[in-house]
């Protein structure tokens, strides 16, 4: 598959030629900066020490202090930010993160926060890009599975399952506000609905915690999405009633797929 049908607004060539100029150019002015401290130390003249702090960059990465001579960790150094920002903004350019489930984003997160990333070359990317592309229907689905048995509080191992036209969700509210990891669980649901239905992926600060807390503002009990109606009550817990059977059975059909002697296989 051709690269650039993954990442249609961007030249992979293009970045990769960009890339390997601007790491070029680092050298140069390491080098230069290398050749000014040697002058400086000949001429018993002061030279200011190189500091590069990646905390804004890479978490738990230390900083590199010392003398330019150590030219070499200060360019790894610079290089591993570079490319680091250059494949955040391959993932969100490509599309690709939008079809992964929460297990395949945390993974990249971890590896962008830690600095952990393939060298970012031509063939990097596409090998990368070609096998997330490849995954991504196993990655949709794995997510539908994890989003249906957090938001389904009283499923169990091995015991038939599926959406029906509601479901109950457990601590909506907490001391009177929105549960965060609940509401978050919500923003997966509508995020699966919204892909099932052929949309993009929706604005996540315009998610289901704001849309609760707008509601209990305005001394509501519930509130809607395009996806659901939403209704809490006085115990935190929350009933979600669905609005698009045919996105339902759409899911249903996804749950049927991997759990073949489940209930959730008559819906075939």
């Amino acid at each position: 598959m051709d690269t650039t049908d993954l990442v249609q607004s961007i030249s992979i060539t293009s970045l990769a030629n960009q890339r390997t100029a601007v790491i070029e150019r680092v050298r140069q002015a390491l080098d230069l900066l290398c050749e000014a401290q040697e002058l400086a130390k000949a001429a018993h003249l002061g030279f200011p020490r190189l500091v590069l702090d990646e905390v804004y960059a890479c978490r738990g990465r230390p900083s590199v202090t010392g003398d330019y001579a150590k030219r070499d960790e200060a360019e790894a150094a610079i290089v591993r930010v570079i490319d680091v920002r250059g494949w955040s903004y391959l993932l969100s350019e490509s599309g690709v993160r939008t079809f992964m489930d929460a297990q395949a984003r945390e993974q990249w997160d971890r590896q962008l926060a830690e600095g952990d990333v393939p060298e970012l070359t031509a063939a990097t990317i596409e090998a990368t890009f070609t096998q997330l592309y490849g995954a991504r229907g196993d990655m949709f689905e794995r997510g539908v599975i994890q989003c249906f048995r957090r938001l389904s509080w009283n499923y169990k191992t091995n015991e038939p399952f599926r959406f029906g036209k509601r479901i109950i969700v457990r601590c909506l509210l907490s001391s009177g506000f929105p549960n965060h990891r609940v509401t978050n669980e919500l923003d997966d649901l509508v995020r699966v609905f919204s892909i099932l239905d052929g949309k993009a992926e929706p604005d996540h600060r315009q998610g289901a915690y704001g849309l609760v807390s707008d509601a209990r503002h305005a001394r509501k009990t519930g509130a809607e999405n395009a996806y659901f109606h939403l209704r809490w009550f006085r115990n935190g817990n929350g009933h979600v009633t669905f609005k698009r059977a045919d996105l339902v059975e759409k899911m249903n059909l996804i749950l049927a797929k991997h759990y073949p002697n489940a209930l959730a296989s008559e819906v075939r």
